[in-house]
């Protein structure tokens, strides 16, 4: 099975899975094996579903102050957490072509595979929030027409995207193309470094 389909269809069944309750503060239970890729890629998802809710409620005109505080402190932490997420499915490619010696000539992709695979599962999201806003009863023709279309394009770029992500790993296996991780460094997250938090005058 190609890795993009593996990931659609793990993403997929965790988006489903989290829209069972479609509650940001449910319990979920990841169905895969831990320290698995499957482990990883439905825990991405979910913390990428997760996230995706808070945005919408945090742009709620109504909301208290207080409440959209402690929301957006959540979606830091869940910000954090898709990228260290996102650093353990790299560190699966690197230990799966490991033993590939670069071919002469072999060049570095823009983005690491990992990263690609994120903005899968963020276009999963896309597709299926899209697809209810076409098929919405309550919307007008006109909003589910120009839904409709815009979820055409989310499909093809779902195809692509997936296309682009197979032949990446499918270079890195035959030694045509090698990667690099760069750990994110995030510094506004860092006690150490966030000059706010370290209390810098």
């Amino acid at each position: 099975m190609k890795f993009s389909t593996l990931s659609s269809s793990i993403f997929e069944q965790a988006t489903g899975d989290y829209h069972v309750t479609d509650d940001v503060d449910a319990q979920a239970a990841n169905p895969y094996t831990p320290h698995t890729i499957e482990h990883c890629l439905y825990a991405k998802n979910r913390i990428d579903t997760v996230q995706w809710h808070l945005e919408d409620i945090i742009r709620n005109p109504a909301i208290e102050p207080q409440d959209a505080l402690a929301i957006k402190r959540r979606i830091d932490s869940l910000n954090q957490e898709r990228t260290d997420m996102v650093e353990l499915i790299d560190s699966y490619f690197l230990s799966l072509y490991k033993d590939v010696a670069p071919l002469p000539g072999a060049t570095i992709n823009t983005e690491s595979p990992a990263w690609a695979v994120d903005r899968l599962s963020i276009l999963t999201l896309k597709i299926y929030h899209m697809n209810l806003e076409a098929a919405r009863a309550g919307a007008g023709p006109s909003h589910r027409e120009t839904c409709s279309a815009r979820l055409s394009v989310l499909t093809e770029q779902k195809e692509d995207l997936s296309l682009a992500l197979d032949q990446l790993l499918d270079d890195m296996a035959q030694g045509r193309k090698y990667m690099k991780v760069y750990r994110q460094m995030k510094m506004y997250n860092d006690p150490r470094l966030n000059p706010v938090l370290y209390g810098r005058k």
